[in-house]
């Protein structure tokens, strides 16, 4: 199928807004997938070229985190590598999965992330101390959500920020940076599957790739000058706009 130069800019520019919401936030597949299907891109090519497309906005603000020094690449690369195993895990297993299973997991998971942030009054201030280690993290709490990614993926990267303030008592924005590294690497683990199974439409990813990594490079600037409440208030807009096309999409 072609796809014309207004197309490809259009899906640029929704991309570039993807970008910039989920490096805040998460959920910017909301917005990108809807758009790829209304290209006209078929289904399961959709998914993979969205996946193509998020990972180099993952990426980007990967990068912007690691060398502004919020995230320490020596603590990074080794729950990136599970968060990596289990999303791969997750990617094969979906496979065996009945479709039934999706409609009923995801809005569970949508519906607890917005009511956590909504209800809990100090949801963006992490407790006084951890409450799970650094081995019960990165074998536990990372991999896990790595296999929903790989499975599911929706409100991916608002989980592991979710688990870095609750779980590791670490600041909202903070825990933000570092779902943004995970969620990376989740995002390359589900790409190699639709790699390999030749599910990408290049000229597609490519277009939304540079708006990915301007939003996501925008973003990454003003995700520590962002209030907690904001970010909040964000993750919680996100999540129960994720959840509405899931149920009503």
């Amino acid at each position: 199928m072609e796809y014309g130069w207004h197309v490809l800019a259009v899906l640029a520019a929704v991309a570039l807004a993807a970008g910039f919401l989920d490096t805040l936030a998460g959920g910017g597949g909301l917005l990108t997938l809807p758009a790829l299907l209304l290209a006209g891109v078929p289904p399961l090519q959709a998914l993979g070229t969205n996946k193509l497309q998020g990972s180099c906005g993952t990426g980007m603000a990967t990068w912007r985190v690691v060398r502004a020094g919020r995230v320490r690449w020596a603590d990074a690369w080794r729950p990136m590598l599970w968060a990596f195993a289990g999303s791969a895990l997750g990617s094969v297993a979906v496979q065996f999965m009945h479709a039934d299973d999706l409609r009923i997991v995801i809005p569970v998971v949508l519906g607890l992330i917005a009511a956590y942030f909504l209800f809990v009054p100090r949801a963006h201030h992490p407790p006084a101390a951890p409450r799970v280690g650094e081995r019960g993290w990165t074998w536990g709490w990372v991999p896990a959500i790595g296999a929903y990614d790989g499975a599911f993926g929706p409100g991916t990267g608002s989980l592991f920020a979710l688990g870095g303030v609750a779980l590791r008592a670490r600041p909202l924005p903070d825990a933000t940076a570092v779902a943004k590294t995970l969620n990376f690497a989740t995002n390359v683990a589900s790409l190699a599957v639709f790699l390999v199974a030749g599910k990408l439409v290049w000229i597609v990813g490519g277009a939304m790739i540079a708006g990915q990594l301007i939003g996501a490079y925008a973003a990454s600037h003003v995700l520590f000058r962002v209030k907690p409440l904001v970010l909040r208030g964000l993750i919680v807009v996100m999540s129960l706009g994720m959840l509405a096309r899931v149920l009503f999409g």
